[in-house]
């Protein structure tokens, strides 16, 4: 996989390419621990229900908090769009911002003027942002159905090098809760979200790639 790295740099404690291998799951082999048996991921029904909806929902915005692998912690506001698109405007003092188009992801330093680009399809959010996750497709590593939670391990080896997401669901409301995408190291960085609103109204403009500053750099 070819990634586009436009220059180093620092936010905060987090290196760029730290900070991408854990939120993107760039160029990484995961050694993510089993969370139920795969055969009985394509026989539930109640995960497939819980995913179905969460496909249907093709627009959602609210707040995230981001722990990495080293226990630091930021926040901010993230828009998603289905499919491909998808935001996260980190708060201040950080001026990190994600950006995906539906076709690319970039991380982008606001303040440095900064960018790195990554094809969307090499990463595991692909699969949080593609139009259905289908559970009886071979991407699936396991279910674990519980009374508050339903988690869903999916990954595809042959896209981008067995890395895995982890999506936890309440299984009442079917709202999905948390996703965790886990290193070569077994290292993970996890994001919640909270103040969800589904449904919104987007401009075109916050899913839009600065590609002329992309490409200058």
């Amino acid at each position: 996989m070819k990634k586009k790295t436009v220059r180093s740099s620092q936010f905060g404690s987090i290196s760029r390419r730290s900070f991408a291998a854990g939120l993107l799951g760039v160029g990484v082999s995961a050694m993510l621990p089993s969370t139920g048996a795969a055969q009985g991921a394509a026989g539930s029904a109640a995960a497939q229900r819980i995913a179905d909806h969460f496909s249907s929902v093709k627009t959602m915005m609210g707040e995230f908090v981001q722990f990495g692998p080293r226990g630091e912690q930021t926040g901010g506001k993230f828009f998603i769009e289905r499919p491909g698109k998808l935001r996260f405007n980190f708060e201040d003092p950080s001026p990190v911002r994600v950006i995906a188009d539906g076709k690319n992801v970039v991380i982008g330093n606001m303040k440095l003027k900064t960018w790195d680009l990554y094809p969307l399809s090499k990463t595991p959010l692909s699969l949080l942002l593609s139009d259905r996750i289908d559970l009886s497709h071979e991407m699936v590593r396991g279910v674990r159905e519980e009374p508050d939670l339903t988690t869903i391990v999916l990954g595809n080896k042959t896209v981008f090098g067995d890395s895995t997401i982890t999506m936890m669901f309440d299984s009442k409301t079917f709202e999905l809760r948390q996703w965790t995408i886990t290193d070569a190291q077994n290292k993970d960085t996890s994001v919640m979200i909270y103040n969800v609103k589904n449904g919104v109204g987007f401009d075109d403009r916050v899913f839009r790639i600065p590609y002329d500053e992309v490409r200058k750099l």
